[in-house]
């Protein structure tokens, strides 16, 4: 009896695979009617066809989660039942998952209502292959959080650097954009090029090319170097400094929705290749770990420095998720350290920090850069110079931008605060039992994280106040009005979940400390986190009541003014009797101060010609300031331009006469005889 049970139970095991892959393989065929359907359903097809994937890999992931354990799931994706794509599913593996699917499908929703104006001015073929780019986006996503074996993951990663390529040139008519689209491309092939080292390197020693490797390498000896290397290459998706360069290009080009799913995913694959090889290390895990502590306090200070800087809404947003990616990487490191110290809070909270960060990002991003494609196509300008006075003309699109502003300044009672307190309690727990070394380091990132966070709150100031506070300075901002609900309410979810997260942390924290667990092979996350969760059950009940306290000033708000006569007028005008919209600050005049202090970092330029003391009556004169990226211009540009140099100058080779290329062809083949004679190569 016992024996048929069990048979019965593997049967419908193997039944349940067979169907599994069976629906994959079904979605993938059925992809290719997203260039046949008229363009009205393209979007529709492409939502169903992802949305059956969602479903499949959630329940895979729900699964994981339940298991007490961290027992990985384990699906073959063959039609035979067996062999073919082996997907391994552990509790890393199924946050992201969740969080892929999450940002995903709500991204394709808010593109249902934002392409609509491009279908009378896009070809089908355009229209079809940014939505069937957009499907292979998130299938390749997945499978690299879920594929462990290194040639299947690279396959994996270089469809993910394809279709994100495709997605960001969906506008490639402006030569610019396609340069970007290019450059980016380029990066992602660097950043390939070193995993791919990487990993040969451990094959090398163990005979295994893949994650599962790393374990039976980082055993023995010291492997510092091949950190680094992998660092190198998941830092280049994720945007670490100095391998960020693409990403403040990139973002601004791209439609909306793809900017806040490449923002809001897509880059993390760089933070979960890194945490896929950390939670394997053994060794130099202080070394490791110091290291990325640095770059990421580094990149999350460079990037809200040159954020405050930017006019160009978007590409305010992609430095701020240079930023953010430094705030999880220094929770990552902090892990790390922890790890070095053996102290178990730092561990948990360093990681615990930085992961769940990795889901607030996802949210609070996403809706920004939703929020930002709204005031695009309302005022067809990313220009917040030319913004102002919209919070009267699109409400909701104000208050869903506010929103997103202050959970990611990590204020209360928002998500973002609940990941910042955690890495700042990582931080400070067990901060007098360091040796002075370790105290040292994590008190300056202490003063580092508090810093990025002042400047953060001080940047949104400026991005919220000039483009929806005060009156309108263009008559672009004046025509601007609200969207329809076709781009509001995929808005509404991550305002959903970045509320739950802060009013109820510990929901969400606790598969997150399960996760690090389950990876590192602690003992449970129960006796580190109890003190935490006593902080955190006390922020839930302040959240709560702040909420309850808010609702019901609304609430009254509402009712005492229903019956009392309401009058507009032009926003106050400091004492002035004629209003002009010119009396405001703006972008630039707002972070004049902080400009003027920062331009050791940033190397902003001002575009002016002086007015000498000869001139009686001035002619009329303008004012600009241009901030370019040093890091972009140092290690990029200048190498470029140098490159191009000498290729112009070889180019005198070019004669066109093939007496001379035969003759080139004779010097190479003489060089190579020399230099084997001599035994140098």
């Amino acid at each position: 009896m016992e024996y048929k049970f069990k048979y019965i139970c593997a049967r419908i095991y193997f039944i349940r695979m067979q169907a599994e892959s069976i629906l994959i393989f079904i979605v993938i065929t059925l992809s290719v009617l997203i260039f046949f359907a008229h363009q009205r359903f393209k979007q529709l097809i492409t939502l169903a066809l992802l949305a059956v994937i969602a479903v499949i890999t959630t329940i895979w992931s729900i699964t994981v989660f339940n298991d007490g354990f961290n027992t990985p799931v384990i699906r073959h994706i063959s039609l035979s039942g067996s062999g073919g794509l082996i997907l391994t599913i552990d509790k890393l593996s199924a946050f992201f998952i969740l969080v892929i699917n999450l940002t995903c499908i709500n991204g394709l929703l808010f593109a249902g209502g934002y392409l609509k104006h491009y279908y009378t001015r896009k070809k089908g073929l355009n229209i079809s292959i940014h939505f069937f780019a957009y499907l292979f986006l998130y299938i390749s996503m997945l499978l690299v959080v879920m594929v462990r074996e290194g040639l299947a993951f690279l396959i994996a990663w270089e469809i993910m650097a394809i279709a994100s390529f495709l997605l960001v040139i969906f506008d490639a008519e402006e030569r610019q954009i396609l340069k970007t689209g290019i450059s980016y491309l380029v990066q992602m092939h660097i950043g390939m090029f070193f995993l791919l080292i990487a990993f040969l390197i451990v094959e090398k020693d163990t005979g295994m090319l893949g994650f599962d490797a790393l374990k039976y390498y980082f055993k023995e000896g010291h492997h510092l170097a091949v950190f680094i290397l992998f660092l190198a290459g998941f830092g280049i998706k994720a945007g670490l400094i100095p391998f960020h360069t693409w990403l403040p290009e990139a973002h601004p080009a791209a439609p909306s929705h793809v900017s806040g799913v490449m923002s809001g995913v897509m880059i993390k694959m760089g933070i979960y290749g890194i945490l896929r090889v950390v939670f394997q290390m053994q060794n130099d895990l202080f070394a490791a770990g110091l290291i990325t502590l640095a770059i990421s306090l580094l990149s999350g200070l460079f990037g809200v420095m040159m954020a405050i800087l930017q006019h160009d809404i978007k590409k305010l947003l992609a430095y701020h998720s240079i930023e953010n990616i430094g705030i999880i990487g220094m929770g990552v490191g902090i892990g790390m350290l922890g790890v070095s110290y053996n102290n178990q809070s730092m561990i948990f909270l360093g990681f615990g920090g930085g992961i769940l960060h990795i889901l607030n990002h996802s949210l609070f991003k996403s809706l920004l850069f939703f929020s930002s494609g709204n005031v695009y196509q309302a005022s067809q300008t990313r220009n917040i110079e030319l913004l102002g006075g919209l919070m009267k003309r699109m409400p909701y699109t104000s208050v869903f931008f506010l929103v997103g502003s202050l959970a990611i300044c990590g204020l209360p009672p928002l998500n973002g605060f609940i990941s910042e307190y955690l890495i700042y309690s990582g931080m400070f727990s067990n901060l007098s039992g360091l040796d002075f070394k370790g105290s040292v380091i994590v008190v300056m990132a202490i003063a580092g994280l508090a810093l990025i966070g002042g400047l953060a709150i001080f940047c949104f100031t400026k991005a919220f106040g000039i483009t929806f506070l005060g009156e309108a300075r263009t008559k672009q901002a004046e025509e601007a009005s609200e969207r329809d609900r076709e781009m509001l309410i995929p808005q509404l979810i991550p305002v959903i979940f970045i509320a739950a997260i802060g009013i109820a942390p510990s929901l969400f924290v606790k598969p997150v400390m399960d996760l690090i667990a389950g990876n590192l092979s602690l003992t449970g996350s129960g006796p580190i986190v109890t003190p935490e969760n006593g902080s955190l059950a006390n922020i839930s009940l302040i959240s709560g009541f702040f909420v309850v306290i808010l609702t019901a000033i609304l609430i009254f708000r509402h009712l005492h003014l229903r019956n009392v006569p309401v009058k507009k007028e032009p926003t106050w005008g400091c004492g002035y009797g004629v209003y002009n919209p010119r009396m405001q600050y703006t972008s630039t005049s707002f972070a004049y101060n902080y400009n003027h202090l920062a331009k050791p970092v940033t190397g902003t330029k001002k575009d002016i010609n002086e007015i000498g003391e000869e001139e009686i009556f001035p002619s009329e004169r303008s004012f600009a300031t241009h901030t370019g990226d040093p890091v972009k211009e140092s290690i990029i540009d200048k190498p470029v331009e140098w490159s191009w140099f000498v290729l112009k100058k070889l180019a005198v080779m070019q004669t066109g006469k093939i007496q001379h290329y035969i003759l080139y062809a004779f010097i190479f083949m003489l060089a190579a005889l020399l230099l084997t004679y001599l035994k140098i190569i």
